[in-house]
């Protein structure tokens, strides 16, 4: 008979300990010890097979030049968002966690992916949700597909018994929270049970090269629910975004190991499922009737993808004493330092008004190639002067007020040629040697502050 004894688990980082602990020594979050019962079961343990782990010839080292290495193709699931995303598409034995909100559309996601593959066998299990539940979300889409088969099970040992009849190309796990083993004698969702799933499911990918998709919860504070070596163990970790009252959803990714982790993919809510949205600076940007002050464009960089956003800023004198600085969607303490700048060297009196920005479409941007925009914008609804509306920025502003350089220039200024800009403000140090002929679109060069000033009215 197996020994059983109880541990206890870090319900934040993992973390083991044999006693409870009111402060955990690896994270140093207080009260997340939870005592667990662990069951001992070497034999078979941590095997997806059914009749346990069987012998194999031992590993030896060998010589960096003597590995053979062929580059296997990607799966392409038509996609583009997501093969984006995931670098090229899905990689054979890959171990591929998808978090996000409650009702963003994770499940949706992945019936749509399971759904556009037809010519490729997936299984897609279900803990949370019964057949003929994911039955009624499927026929809400276009798309048909012979290939996809459900299966609504919790119990990881019945799930492989059934992926070794089908076989599939590619399975989905919808979530991995539900799921339990019978080597583990805790609930499902616990610190344990979740490691152990993983660890079986990562086993199975690599053995086989069938690649795993993870659907997992998050907790309050927006990460992936679990311990945090559930998003060591996988290969790749996209986060999907948005607010759930607005149609649009953001698909990003914050660890890959087949691609960059700076792409990002967005896609629209509709009735009958995601689509893929292929040129979102076209959504971001507000269609608008009138100039408005305090409005600016600006161009961005996401991965190898330009954006076009829309920074809106209100300026306004404090009226409550203590002037307020609010941001949405932008770093405040960058929105904070830029307000310093624009005291310090620009010559505007900030101190006693109240500033409010906004970046339009719901993004959270961090690229410091925004900074001119957001300069403008403070300085439009500062004068209640409008910018023009043929004009764009891209530039990164230093603490000297000097106009800095930022990569990727030409993608921003074809984008913005692309939509229709006249114009375009950067920093005269990011275009030398460039050719200008090449453009349709007037590059304005300009080095600090005051010139940025001088041709945003002019």
């Amino acid at each position: 008979m197996a020994k059983t004894k109880t541990t206890f688990f870090c319900q934040n980082c993992g973390a083991q300990s044999p006693k409870w602990l009111g402060k955990c020594p690896s994270c140093g979050e207080w009260n997340t010890y939870v005592e667990e019962v662990v069951q001992k079961e070497e034999a078979g343990r941590g095997s997806w097979k059914q009749g346990g782990a069987k012998e194999k010839r031992a590993s030896v080292p060998k010589r960096l030049q003597e590995i053979n290495f062929e580059d296997q193709p990607r799966l392409i699931t038509h996609d583009a968002e997501l093969d984006r995303v995931l670098g090229g598409g899905i990689v054979a034995g890959s171990l591929v966690l998808i978090g996000g909100e409650p009702g963003i559309g994770k499940s949706t996601l992945m019936l749509q992916i399971a759904l556009m593959l037809n010519q490729t066998k997936i299984l897609y299990v279900s803990g949370e949700e019964s057949e003929s539940q994911i039955k009624m979300r499927a026929e809400r889409m276009p798309l048909k597909s012979e290939n996809c088969y459900v299966l609504s099970e919790t119990n990881t040992q019945s799930i492989f018994q059934q992926i070794e009849v089908l076989n599939p190309d590619v399975l989905v796990i919808d979530s991995i929270q539900t799921l339990h083993s019978k080597h583990v004698e805790s609930a499902a969702g616990s610190v344990s049970q979740v490691r152990e799933c993983t660890a079986e499911l990562m086993k199975f990918a690599k053995e086989t090269g069938t690649p795993v998709f993870l659907v997992g919860h998050i907790t309050k504070d927006g990460a992936i629910a679990g311990p945090k070596v559930l998003e060591h163990m996988v290969d790749t970790v996209l986060q999907f975004e948005g607010d759930r009252h607005l149609t649009y959803r953001i698909l990003r990714t914050s660890k890959n190991r087949f691609g960059s982790t700076h792409e990002l993919g967005i896609y629209e809510m509709r009735a009958e499922g995601l689509r893929p949205v292929a040129n979102p600076s076209e959504i971001l940007l507000t269609q608008r009737e009138e100039l408005l002050n305090g409005v600016a464009i600006g161009a961005m960089m996401e991965g190898n993808r330009p954006l076009l956003i829309e920074i809106q800023s209100l300026v306004s004198p404090a009226t409550y004493g203590t002037p307020q600085r609010s941001s949405t969607g932008h770093d405040a303490k960058r929105l904070n330092m830029l307000l310093a700048v624009l005291e310090k060297r620009g010559g505007m009196r900030l101190g006693q008004q109240d500033v409010f920005l906004n970046v339009a479409g719901g993004l959270r941007v961090d690229d410091p190639a925004l900074d001119l925009a957001v300069c403008a914008s403070l300085i439009s609804s500062y004068e209640d002067t409008p910018v023009p509306a043929d004009l764009c920025f891209a530039g990164e502003v230093g603490l000297g007020g000097e106009i800095r350089a930022v990569h990727r220039i030409e993608n921003r200024i074809a984008e913005a040629e692309k939509l229709g800009f006249k114009r375009i403000m950067v920093s005269k140090y990011a275009v030398k040697g460039m050719d200008m002929d090449k453009y349709s679109i007037k590059v304005i060069q300009v080095s600090k502050l005051e010139e940025m000033y001088q041709g945003l009215f002019s």
